[in-house]
């Protein structure tokens, strides 16, 4: 009866990588040391350059990325045309649409600062009613006060933009059409919507009720998902005015959209070259390791094979302890390349990105990694006859 080896278990492997690298602590140290530092750099400058990307992509979304403007042109007798009042119902329903507000013009309505004012001296201000949502489509903040809220923009009160509040003063109210309408907040430039600094803004309700304002909005601002602005551009047309869609203008996508997208795609190159380095370095150190450990533990590949141990099992051991030894250093490696990312980002005011697919790649490289560089070590241990490998001792 033929006796035949019993296979390794799971656990016996774990147990012979361990010992191989229990046998040689400050050797193994070092070499999952080197794997750390390929992973560590390739995780950190993954993390660095997402970090510093989402900081450029929210520096360039202040410039308005995904802000596109649609207002009315003119008509085939060179009128000009009006925006349906269901217009911002309609673009608000568009799918990629993220938000959407209004503005309309309330056309020969002089402002004053008070009622003593000469007719003619009016300071050139455009007076504006308002959506509620104005401030967060467009980007504004207020420079002191209040902005409109469900209750003030149905009366007279009113939002001063950054320029008119510098023409008009330090003015607790302005005079609109023989009435003094209470000034609730003062806006600071708008660099998305520089029309709105040389405003005063009425709520909508408001307008049409105390003033001659037909409801009609002269400007509708959309937000939209940045990869999707071009396809929202096509429809908006159609969309706000579905009778006359050439009456209607809508305005081209920021040229910052354009870098953004040349930025992504020089980031993720770079990405791709550092991190195939740090692997490369990483993989040449454990294969001269797992080399010469073979080169050193001759006599023990020669005891075990006379023992009865298989070539399967001496090739399985090695490859085994190469495994162990990456897996080792890469989540030592993740852990430092995440621990650099979160504190550079942190001494830049950036916000922290690790993107997941780094996190795992880096894992999963280590596995390939020792899966590579010990393949060639583990089938030379297991071709050394016990004979050879007991002489050469």
């Amino acid at each position: 009866m033929s006796l035949r080896p019993a296979p390794l278990s799971a656990s016996d492997l774990l147990r012979l990588g361990g010992y191989g690298l229990r046998a040689r602590p400050l050797r193994a140290v070092l070499s999952a040391l080197g794997i750390a530092i390929g992973i560590a750099a390739m995780i950190a400058v993954v993390g660095i350059s997402a970090s510093s990307r989402a900081e450029l992509d929210r520096k360039l979304d202040a410039l308005g990325t995904n802000l596109l403007r649609v207002s009315p042109g003119d008509t085939m007798f060179g009128e000009q045309a009006v925006l349906p009042d269901e217009a911002l119902d309609m673009i608000e329903r568009i799918g990629p649409v993220t938000a959407a507000t209004a503005t309309g013009m309330v056309t020969d309505t002089p402002i004053y600062r008070t009622d003593r004012i000469p007719a003619g001296e009016t300071g050139g201000l455009a007076l504006m009613a308002a959506q509620l949502d104005l401030l967060e489509t467009v980007g504004a903040e207020l420079a002191d006060g209040v902005w409109l809220n469900g209750a003030t923009a149905r009366y007279p009160a009113v939002v001063l933009g950054a320029t008119a509040a510098q023409r008009l003063g330090d003015v607790p109210a302005v005079w609109i059409d023989g009435r003094s309408y209470p000034v609730t907040g003062v806006l600071k430039s708008v660099a998305l919507a520089p029309e709105l600094d040389n405003a005063v803004l009425i709520g909508w309700a408001a307008a049409e009720s105390y003033l001659d304002f037909d409801g009609h909005a002269t400007t509708v601002y959309t937000r939209s998902i940045k990869e999707k602005v071009e396809a929202v551009r096509g429809v908006l047309g159609a969309t706000a005015n579905p009778e006359s869609p050439d009456e209607v203008n809508v305005s081209n996508p920021s040229d910052a959209l354009v870098a953004q997208r040349a930025a992504e795609r020089t980031f993720n190159a770079l990405l791709l070259g550092l991190g195939a380095v740090a692997l490369l370095v990483g993989g040449i150190g454990v294969a001269n390791t797992m080399v010469i450990s073979v080169l050193e533990r001759r006599a023990e590949i020669g005891l075990r094979r006379s023992l009865g141990a298989t070539r399967g099992q001496i090739r399985t051991q090695f490859l085994a302890e190469s495994l162990l030894l990456s897996l080792l250093g890469g989540a030592a490696g993740v852990l430092g390349g995440f621990a650099v990312t979160l504190f550079y980002a942190g001494t830049q005011s950036w916000p922290a990105v690790v993107p997941l697919w780094a996190i795992g790649g880096g894992l999963a490289a280590t596995i390939v990694i020792g899966a590579v560089a010990g393949l060639y070590p583990a089938v030379r241990a297991a071709r050394l006859a016990p004979t050879e490998a007991l002489g050469a001792a």
